[in-house]
Order: structure tokens, then C-alpha cells, then sequence
């Protein structure tokens, strides 16, 4: 008797732990790529602010930072620090969800300045949701990447 509860304490101890873990993973339901996009669409229009990290204006970092942490995923603050996270994927095998990357203005500097969510399923136009600092779409926007001047800065994608 007492063997089998040892056992039954044992899978009822790795179910919770199993439970635990799942809550808090790419796999879960409250996270998945669409609840992301639509989470990080609330926020168009949202103005740039350096350093910014809510919703009263954010740097690029900063919005995919807040995106991903309202779904208890942690990324990088910063967007350097992006260079070695995650997954690398193709430009052409990337989906919703994943962090594409890209330089900062200076275009001579291969230096990851720059990232956005994307938002396109496979197949359709690509596009990012960001928060940009250029005079001409300032802010929480969406850009379509291929109608951009972002192939000339891309240098990757990262899936989570």
C-alpha cells in the first residue's frame, strides 16, 4: 500500500509540475500568435518615446518587451541583446510572432538598433508591428516590410 501511494504522490507531483510549466509556455493557450498580434494592434498610434516601456509611448524594445512580458514571456529589453535569442529562422520561413531585426538608422553598422513583431501568416506581404522614431510614421505602426526602406537595415529573425 504504502508503495503505491509513493507512486501515486510521485505522478500527481510531475502532473503539477507538468500544469505549472505549461501555463507559462509558447505552447499554452493564453499564449499564441494571434493573441499577441491583436494584443500589440491595441496599441497602434501609441507614441515613440526613447527608453519608453508602457503604454504612454515606447521605444522598439520597449513595446515588444511589454507585448511579450503581458504574456509572462520574457525577452530582451534591449534590442542588441536580441542577437543571440531565440531561434534564428529565413526571412522567407518566418510567421506571426517571430522578431525580425533590424539595424539602427545607420545602415553601415551591423548592429541589431531596431525590431519589430511580424504579423503576416506565411504567404501573405510581409509586415511588422513596431514602434518607430521616423518623422513620418512615428509611433506604434505597421509597416510592409517589402514597400519599406527595411530590407537595406534587415539583419535576421529570432522565433521564441
Amino acid at each position: 500500500m504504502r508503495k503505491k501511494s509513493s507512486f501515486l504522490i510521485l505522478v500527481l507531483l510531475f502532473w503539477w509540475a507538468f500544469q505549472a510549466n505549461a501555463q507559462t509556455t509558447p505552447e499554452s493557450d493564453a499564449y499564441n500568435q494571434d493573441n499577441i498580434i491583436e494584443f500589440a494592434q491595441s496599441f497602434l498610434g501609441k507614441p515613440y518615446i526613447f527608453g519608453g516601456t508602457t503604454p504612454k509611448g515606447f521605444d522598439c524594445s520597449g513595446f515588444i518587451h511589454f507585448v511579450y512580458k503581458h504574456f509572462d514571456v520574457n525577452v530582451p529589453r534591449t534590442s542588441s541583446s536580441y542577437s543571440d535569442f531565440g531561434r534564428e529562422v529565413n526571412l522567407e520561413d518566418c510567421q506571426k510572432g517571430d522578431i525580425i531585426l533590424f539595424t539602427g538608422t545607420n545602415y553601415n553598422r551591423s548592429v541589431i538598433g531596431h525590431v519589430g513583431i511580424v504579423i503576416s501568416d506565411q504567404g501573405e506581404p510581409l509586415r511588422f508591428i513596431h514602434s518607430s522614431s521616423s518623422g513620418k510614421h512615428r509611433g506604434v505602426t505597421i509597416t510592409e516590410y517589402h514597400k519599406s526602406g527595411y530590407p537595406k537595415r534587415y539583419l535576421g529573425v529570432r522565433r521564441i
